[in-house]
């Protein structure tokens, strides 16, 4: 009997342990499952966002979420808050899921999901709203900008959050502007400044204000603005020949770039007016010669301009003697010998001081060959005269040692016939040369 009553006593006893173990395995159980779980949540403005509560363990208690205000939105399925943008997703007794349509910035701040259980578990996520930024504006630019101008070009976007980042670009290169940002209430009002010196290069050039934005991943936003810039012209002539030969045809183009566009082009010749319009053609910006001869040897000079200034340049022309020698065989030669840049007749600079000081007579390779032939022409002339001067000078004095060759000892021999036999060269035949005087 005794023996049966501890038995009973030892069951009890391992029965009620049991019963403390799994008793405090749920209440952990529920402790630690009836804490809500959250997310923060981002999105843009005028977008819908999506606020869960989650819990895993639920002994029927309710879950509630508030707003920033700490007003409560939902009570488990029961609407508390009068806001047509706020509408239930799903309530059960795990999960209360709430939607918030067309977000605003006042929407931005810290929400609350609560359990209530004893006590109250609680739980914060944030609900992060993007201010999207308008699209830029930029000032500044005149229109039209003159070559020389000192502009800035100012672009500006308003109501980004948070601060938006602008960049400049001239067509598709970027270049760096300066950056200032202004804090206004929950958004950013930011400007990005940008200095040019103005060029003639810069006319037609697109400067492009572009925005960087979290919340413009898809659609992008940008100003462009095309530069207009006036500058004076500048002039150039080309011509069609490089080397002008007589009876050939010669064609001037007088190139002229400005803008506003530049007047029609003035031709003048030597200072003058075009002497001979018959074989001189003037058709817009071109002169034109039908058949060169010497009497079109001169400078002529183009002018343009419009009404920020004018510009001229200056073609000196020389008509060159058709070659007389045969032409060279089209066969090419084993080595190639390079052209000779002083046969080479182009146009000139457009500044009148470098003009004036050309001379057209001493331009090209033939006229470096005439004055080389006329010095080779003078040497031989003057050889000429030296020899035939020493020519003359030796054969007069040959002649007079000749002629007196007979007398030579005549001084010192006594009689005639002495100063016979002494005469030199004679003395083998003096008995011959011997005379004698009755």
């Amino acid at each position: 009997m005794h023996l049966k009553s501890h038995l009973i006593f030892t069951l009890y006893t391992i029965y009620g342990i049991l019963l403390k173990v799994m008793a405090s395995k749920g209440k952990a159980r529920g402790i630690s499952g009836q804490y809500p779980l959250v997310q923060n949540v981002t999105v843009t403005e005028g977008a819908t966002a999506n606020m869960t509560c989650r819990v895993e363990f639920n002994d029927n208690t309710s879950l509630q979420w508030s707003n920033p205000a700490q007003q409560t939105l939902f009570f488990g399925d029961k609407k508390a808050l009068r806001d047509n943008r706020i509408e239930l997703v799903h309530a059960s007794w795990s999960e209360l899921t709430i939607s918030i349509n067309d977000v605003t910035l006042t929407d931005d701040g810290m929400y609350t999901c609560s359990l209530f259980t004893m006590p109250v578990r609680t739980a914060r996520a944030y609900l992060t709203v993007l201010g999207v930024p308008e699209k830029p504006e930029i000032d500044g630019l005149t229109k039209p900008a003159l070559e020389g101008d000192d502009i800035t070009l100012t672009c500006m976007t308003q109501g980004s959050k948070p601060a938006a980042d602008l960049r400049w670009f001239r067509n598709e290169k970027e270049v760096k502007g300066a950056k200032e940002v202004n804090a206004s209430g929950k958004t950013f009002t930011v400007r990005s400044s940008l200095q040019l010196h103005v060029d003639r290069n810069d006319d037609g050039v697109a400067y492009t204000c572009k925005v960087d934005h979290v919340a413009l991943a898809q659609t992008p936003q940008q100003a462009t603005e095309v530069l207009e810039v006036h500058y004076p012209p500048r002039v150039q002539i080309i011509d069609s020949l490089a080397v002008p030969l007589e009876g050939q045809y010669l064609k001037l183009e007088c190139v002229s770039k400005g803008n506003p566009s530049p007047d029609p082009v003035k031709w003048t010749k030597d200072g003058g007016e075009l002497p001979d319009l018959d074989r001189m053609i003037v058709e817009g910006r071109e002169l034109t010669f039908t058949s060169l001869n010497k009497t079109d040897n001169g400078t002529y000079r183009c002018e343009a301009g419009n009404h920020l200034g004018t510009s001229r340049a200056e073609y000196v022309l020389y008509v060159y003697d058709i070659p007389t020698i045969l032409p060279p065989s089209t066969t090419p030669p084993l080595h190639s010998i390079p052209p000779d840049p002083t046969a080479q007749l182009g146009p000139r600079a457009s500044d009148p001081t470098v003009a004036d000081n050309r001379d057209p007579n001493a331009l090209g390779q033939h006229g470096t060959d005439h004055a080389l032939i006329g010095g080779v022409v003078a040497v031989v002339v003057f050889v000429t005269l030296c020899l035939i001067i020493v020519l003359g000078r030796y054969l007069a004095r040959h002649k007079g040692t000749y002629l007196t060759n007979e007398a030579k000892g005549a001084d010192d021999a006594p009689d005639a016939d002495t100063a016979i036999i002494n005469a030199e060269g004679n003395h083998a035949h003096a008995e011959e040369k011997k005379e004698y005087f009755i």
